[in-house]
Order: structure tokens, then sequence, then C-alpha cells
């Protein structure tokens, strides 16, 4: 019998546990959930710089090339490489929109002869329905139509209003992308320098990292959506589909949102070739679409992606759906990078380095923080230009041989008893 006669003797162990569980699991989730508002909330703050990293990793490689190659200055080559970009997409929308606007007015006349085809049939075929009946239905519907103007009105007026969001977000990727290309080392420099200066190594090689995984994800996942696009759009010009231009470049930009954006296109595709030409031309057409997601799940991504991005399918399906709750489509376009990346940072900083062959940095991150602290700004992005290539392990005076596997500069291997000190 115990002898402490205070109440909380008598609970139990195990009820104690799960108290003391309870409370910070709902911590926990109230912290996620103010975080989801502040990001539904904020998402025309973040999201334009979120995507400005994703194509800063995307143009880096030509911005580097300008640089090494002709000599430019890195300020002169961002900006020839934003205009680039920009050039791209203006011309890819330029193109789409026109044929969409030619060829959608064939497609509704297609559609309404083949509604009032199928009126004719429901009227004369061995259903037998009263015309009469069907044009007091189609009438109703009208009515219906226009008694919601003002719904409809409101709907207009809401997309007024988000195409001027998605023009102010624009504005703000560009801006970003622009100082992000040509001052992308000051930039991280400036916020690791935040942080303190025993947890300063472990952070930035575990963003080097990230970037890594952030760069093979962008890169592999263009190319996987180009091929699903060149794929169904031959699928659609051999069909003789029309808006063969537009349903490749809708295709093309939905390829980057897992899950939804493949169903979504092949549904659009589908249709298309039901109102032109039919039934049987539908199905073909849904064979070409399931075929070319199907070589893309099992066959291009774990070929091209490899260890990279290993994300189960699981974390990317509910990484969508909590993108998509959070910031819309937009949400669900950036979860899967997000988490990939996240997954390889917390990796690292758990002691899992998915990227060994790159090395240690700590030497020039050494010299940015030093340049940083002394106020010589310009010589914060001079070091990574003119330090070229990170060394890998073993292969720089300052990076002594690795130790039973271990490199005593690299902070993933540092010990706990070297942390603490």
């Amino acid at each position: 019998m115990s002898s402490d006669p205070s109440p909380s003797a008598a609970v139990p162990y195990s009820v104690k546990a799960a108290a003391s569980w309870s409370w910070r699991v709902l911590v926990i989730s109230l912290v996620v959930v103010a975080l989801v508002g502040l990001l539904s909330v904020a998402k025309l703050l973040w999201v334009p710089v979120v995507i400005a990293l994703l194509l800063c990793v995307l143009l880096q490689p030509l911005v580097d090339l300008l640089v090494d190659r002709l000599r430019m200055w890195r300020g002169g080559a961002a900006v020839v490489a934003v205009l680039a970009l920009v050039g791209v997409v203006a011309g890819l929308l330029t193109l789409a929109g026109r044929q969409l606007i030619t060829g959608v007015q064939d497609l509704w006349a297609q559609a309404a002869a083949g509604l009032q085809e199928l009126l004719t049939y429901l009227s004369e075929g061995p259903l037998g329905l009263d015309p009469g009946q069907l044009d007091s239905w189609m009438n109703q519907i009208g009515s219906q139509l226009g008694s919601n103007s003002q719904s409809l009105l409101s709907g207009a007026l809401s997309v007024t209003t988000t195409i001027g969001h998605v023009l102010a977000g624009a504005l703000i990727t560009l801006f970003t992308l622009l100082f992000f290309l040509k001052d992308g080392p000051l930039i991280w420099t400036w916020l690791v320098r935040l942080l303190p200066a025993p947890s300063r190594p472990r952070v930035h090689e575990a963003g080097r990292r990230g970037l890594v995984t952030l760069s093979a994800f962008t890169r592999t996942q263009i190319l996987v959506a180009l091929i699903d696009a060149v794929g169904i759009g031959l699928g659609a010009l051999i069909l003789g589909l029309p808006l063969v231009v537009p349903l490749t470049v809708l295709v093309f930009l939905a390829s980057f949102v897992p899950f939804v954006g493949a169903i979504t296109t092949g549904a659009i595709a589908v249709l298309v070739a039901l109102v032109d030409q039919g039934p049987v031309t539908a199905l073909i057409m849904l064979a070409v679409v399931l075929a070319v997601q199907q070589i893309e799940g099992h066959v291009l991504q774990p070929l091209l992606l490899g260890h990279a991005v290993s994300v189960h399918p699981v974390a990317v399906l509910l990484a969508v759906t909590g993108g998509s709750l959070a910031a819309g489509v937009v949400g669900a376009l950036l979860a899967v990078p997000f988490v990939a990346t996240l997954n390889t940072v917390v990796l690292y900083l758990h002691g899992h380095d998915k990227f060994p062959e790159l090395g240690s940095d700590l030497p020039r991150l050494d010299a940015r923080l030093a340049a940083l602290n002394a106020g010589q700004i310009d010589e914060v992005v001079a070091v990574t230009a003119e330090a070229g290539p990170a060394p890998a392990r073993g292969e720089s005076p300052t990076d002594p041989p690795p130790v039973s596997g271990a490199s005593p500069t690299d902070p993933s291997t540092t010990t706990d008893e070297e942390t603490d000190r």
C-alpha cells in the first residue's frame, strides 16, 4: 500500500503517460492547424517565393554558363535568364491561346449539333419521349441559367480578382527570381548567420543536400511532363482531334500536379475525342492516356528520379491533399517537392547522408560568413564563383582524409561530444 496520501499517487502510470502524450499532441495539432491557416491567408506572399526558388534551380545552370563562358556580370546573366523564361512562357501561352480561340468555336458548334442529335434520338428513337416535354425541359434549364445571372456575375468578378492576384504573384515571382539568381549565396549566407554558431555547419550542409533534391525533382518533373504532353499530343494528332496544341500545353502544365493533374487532363482529352468523333475514338484516346500515364508512373519516374526523391506514394498523396487544402492547386503543385526536400534535410540532420559525394563545404561557408561580417557584400558571391565546386571528402587540404568512414569536417558525422564542445 502506498504511503503517499496525495491524489496523484492513486493515478496509474499509464494514465499519466497518456495524459502527457495527449496535451503534447494537442499542442502540436494546434500549431499545425495555425500554420496551415497562416499559409492559406498569406499564400500571395509565400507561393511566389517558392515558385521563384523552383525556377531558380532550373535557371541556375544557364546563369553559371553565361558567367563562366561569356564572362558576363552575374546580374546581367540573371536578367538574360529571366527574360528567356518570360519569352518561352509567353510564346507557349500565345500559341495555345490562338489555337484555343480558333478551335473552341468549332468545338462548341459540334457540341451543339451533338446535343440536337441526342434530343432527336430521344424523341424519335426507341424511348419515344414527347418532343414538347423535351422542349419544356430545355426551357427550364435556360430559365434557371437566366435567374442565376447574379451568381454568374459574382463568379466573373471572383475570376477577375483571381486574375489580379495571379498577375501580382507573377510580378513578385519574377522580382524574387531575379535576386535569387543574382544574390542567392548572399541570401543563404545571411539566413545561416541568423542561426546559433554551433548549428550553422549542419544546417548549411543539410541545405546543400536539400537543394540537390529540389534540383533533381524540378528537372526530372519537367522532362516527365514533356514526355506526357508529347505522348498524349501525338495520340490526339494521329486521331485527328481538334485543339491539339492547347491540349498538349495543358497536359504539360497539369503534369506537375501528381494524381489530380493526370486525371484531369486525361478526362479533358477523352471528352474532346467524344465530342469531336464519337465514343470509339474516345475509347482509343482513353487507352492512349492510360498507356502514357502508366509508362510515366512505373518507368520514367522511378528511373529518372532514383533515390534523390524517394518519397512513398502514400506520402505523396497526403502531401498533395494537404497542399491543396492550404493553397489550392498551387499548394498541390508545390507539396511534393517540399516534402521530398524536407525528407532529405531531416534525414541528414539525423545522421543519414543521401549524397555523401557532395563532401563538405565548410571552408567556403566560413569565407562567406567572414566576408558578410566584414560588410563585403560583393565578396560573398565572389567566394562562390571563384571557389568552384565543393571538394569531396578527403580531396581538399582543409578536408582531412576520412577516419573509419567519417570526415572530421563533415557535420553529419560529428559526435555528440564534439557538438557539446
